[in-house]
């Protein structure tokens, strides 16, 4: 992660993605405590992940990669609880649904690689 951005640039662009559908969930559904929600959890993930980066032992770098692991978990509840109650069409949840779950696959093999190169030292 301190050498390869990647997992920093997905999580800022899926941020944004966040945003916009918050602002679409309270102008055009009129939805106001859910999209409050995921706008909480999905922004967090990409937060953390930046603070990931500056963790002061490889401990508290994999804390904070787990932290945005939970938002990001978090957040997929909240995007299929708008899709089964129709605030988002199946198209709009597979596109931004799909971001989340590679969201968390890369995560999930950050800190498994983080884990196992701590124990090889």
């Amino acid at each position: 992660m301190k050498t390869n951005n990647l997992i920093v640039d997905k999580s800022k662009i899926f941020a944004i993605r966040i945003v916009r559908l918050y602002q679409f969930l309270q102008s055009e559904k009129k939805e106001f405590v859910l999209s409050k929600q995921i706008l909480r959890s999905g922004t967090s993930i990409g937060a953390n992940i930046r603070e990931s980066a500056y963790g002061q032992s490889d401990k508290d770098f994999r804390s904070k990669l787990k932290i945005a692991l939970k938002e990001a978990n978090e957040t997929a509840y909240w995007l299929e609880i708008m899709h089964e109650t129709d605030y988002l069409s199946t198209t709009e949840f597979n596109s931004i649904y799909d971001d989340c779950i590679e969201l968390i696959k890369i995560m999930t093999s950050i800190v498994n690689t983080s884990l196992k190169n701590n124990c090889e030292n």
